[in-house]
């Protein structure tokens, strides 16, 4: 198995270079047609409802709008760290159970506020606009802060990030999505910790051996097994007259 430093991410900015130009190319279409095209991969209600479960994939490559370069940046720091750190299928894997996860809690959430009370879920949230690469970006980045090695740093970070998952759900202006990034970090979170404790077990106890190289070196040789002398066949000697 490959050092951690030795994977070479290609994946990340491969990924993040072709949602920025799917975005610059979606911007140029007229506004009615890019709504549409946006709300067919979204992961909705209405699209989940209805049984299209091939937006919680093709959600992931869309955006409403040209990524800013701070965040397209900090998106290809984290994916981008999280590849070389762990590989690509295992980095790959993170994001897409931190998007898929979060999609599907937000959308049983939903439905269940839907069924407590028609007040609580609109039809416009029935059918708003859910797209984009929050939701990996946020189980990524909250599976590497549990992965730092020094304990300080682990939590600091750990805390840093919960505060800022918590921060936009005290404001009245929040929506489902808000609650999304908060799942996906906790996803990530849990992930993350659930892949340590597994690899710490995984990692063969090495036992010291009896004897250290250099009492190895000091040591007596065994002595060697001389070989025994052949054997003569036996001869009677002349009987008594």
């Amino acid at each position: 198995m490959k050092a951690p430093s030795a994977y070479a991410p290609w994946l990340a900015p491969l990924y993040v270079g072709a949602v920025q130009l799917g975005a610059y190319a979606t911007a140029r279409l007229p506004a009615q047609e890019r709504a549409e095209l946006l709300r067919a991969h979204s992961t909705n209600v209405d699209n989940l409802r209805a049984g299209r479960w091939r937006t919680l994939a093709t959600s992931a490559v869309f955006v409403e709008s040209p990524l800013p370069v701070p965040y397209g940046l900090a998106l290809l720091a984290a994916l981008g760290t999280a590849e070389a750190a762990w590989g690509t299928r295992r980095a790959a894997a993170m994001f897409a159970a931190g998007h898929i996860g979060a999609s599907m809690l937000v959308y049983g959430g939903l439905r269940a506020a839907r069924a407590l009370s028609h007040k609580a879920v609109t039809p416009d949230t029935e059918r708003a606009v859910d797209v984009g690469a929050s939701y990996g970006f946020y189980a990524t980045v909250g599976a590497l802060a549990v992965s730092l090695p020094h304990r300080g740093a682990r939590a600091a970070a750990t805390a840093g990030l919960l505060a800022l998952g918590v921060g936009p759900l005290l404001d009245r202006r929040r929506d489902f999505t808000d609650a999304g990034h908060l799942t996906a970090l906790l996803l990530g979170m849990g992930a993350g910790a659930a892949f340590k404790i597994r690899h710490r077990v995984a990692v063969p106890l090495r036992l010291p051996s009896r004897t250290t190289p250099r009492n190895r070196r000091t040591a007596a040789p065994l002595p060697r097994r001389t070989a025994a002398p052949p054997r003569r066949p036996f001869r009677a000697g002349p009987q008594a007259a």
